[in-house]
């Protein structure tokens, strides 16, 4: 069955390029060159606000949950975010040069950065605070959790090396031809790997041999993103000949070229690319065909688990506050701003 893509919301988000896009299961985050992030309710389909605490290019955006999102830029920190308020928890000072890249792991209470100070840093999210520190020859620009969070790659140039989390040693390395763009985990140990060519290849983690490859576009890949729905996976990729293309992956035939199901032509310059997906339907339609609500007591524990998981506080970074300057669309998320600003001014 093919598909076809329609434009649902269009909005002029930055000054500049977009450097950087995040999504979770309300809302889309945008990142730019012009050092804003920008904020979009996909529910209601508006512009929510933007958040201003970077100086530099936006370069890497990561929510985990419901609750929060992690930002990185070029000026070398790395922001919590509660996405419930959208206020600044905590900016740490990750890397001496640029955030080039970050990754959450799948339990949250660990995150990996990489900069262009040669460094490959271990954050405990728990604390906010830095856990370890392991020197790199060369400045990685991308680096990956695998989904059962055992694993971990990172990305120089052309080059994939690939640790295990118990030993932190590197297991294998990946060598394309050309400059790798994006990266994305399939399953725990197979890759999806683009780059400054037009052919997307899969790759096992194991035995770090090519599964499959195929051309996917006319010109550069600059992003891939994979999702599932109804038990089927999919890969989506977006090219500098500005079309985004849907392809239907078995993963049981993983060596096969996977098949098209859609492609449009955006005659844009693509830069970045991530899938939302209306979950809140997807589930009504699940519990409309179960007629039972045991699964969504499940789920709700679930949530409730990971939300446990997860406490960012900070007590000590006041400045990081006081610099946070949030700018909502609506006038009524304004109101608790301003009553802040006249108790500082009273307490003053």
């Amino acid at each position: 069955q093919s598909w076809t893509i329609v434009p649902d919301f269009t909005h002029h988000a930055h000054s500049a390029s977009l450097s950087a896009v995040a999504v979770n299961n309300r809302y889309v985050v945008t990142g730019s060159r012009d050092e804003t992030i920008q904020i979009y309710d996909m529910k209601k389909k508006i512009e929510h606000g933007a958040l201003l605490q970077h100086n530099g290019t936006i370069t890497c955006l990561e929510f985990y949950g419901t609750a929060h999102l992690l930002s990185g830029a070029e000026d070398g920190f790395i922001c919590i975010w509660n996405t419930k308020r959208w206020e600044c928890l905590k900016s740490i000072k990750a890397h001496k040069g640029q955030v080039t890249s970050l990754s959450i792991h799948p339990s949250g209470k660990l995150a990996l950065s990489v900069g262009t100070d040669k460094t490959l840093r271990t954050w405990n999210l728990v604390e906010g605070r830095s856990a370890f520190i392991k020197n790199l020859k060369q400045n990685a620009h991308i680096i990956k959790w695998s989904p059962d969070g055992e694993r971990y790659v990172t990305v120089i140039t052309n080059k994939v090396d690939i640790y295990r989390l118990d030993t932190a040693s590197i297991t294998g390395t990946i060598t394309t031809e050309r400059r790798i763009s994006s990266l994305r985990f399939i399953t725990d140990s197979v890759l999806a790997i683009a780059g400054d060519d037009e052919i997307i290849r899969f790759y096992s983690c194991d035995s770090q041999k090519c599964l499959c490859e195929f051309k996917a576009h006319e010109n550069r890949i600059k992003d891939i993103y994979t999702f599932e729905r109804e038990g089927q996976h999919f890969i989506v990729t977006a090219s500098s000949d500005g079309y985004i293309k849907i392809w239907n992956l078995d993963l049981d035939k993983i060596r096969d070229v996977p098949s098209l199901l859609c492609e449009v032509n955006t005659k844009a310059r693509l830069t970045c690319l991530a899938v939302w997906l209306d979950r809140a339907s997807e589930m009504k339609e699940n519990s409309d065909k179960a007629a039972t609500s045991s699964q969504a007591k499940e789920d709700e524990k679930s949530s409730i688990v990971r939300k446990n998981k997860v406490c960012w506080t900070d007590t000590s970074d006041k400045t990081a506050k006081k610099k946070r300057k949030i700018i909502p669309e609506k006038q009524k998320l304004e109101a608790p701003l301003q009553k802040k600003k006249k108790k500082q001014n009273s307490s003053a």
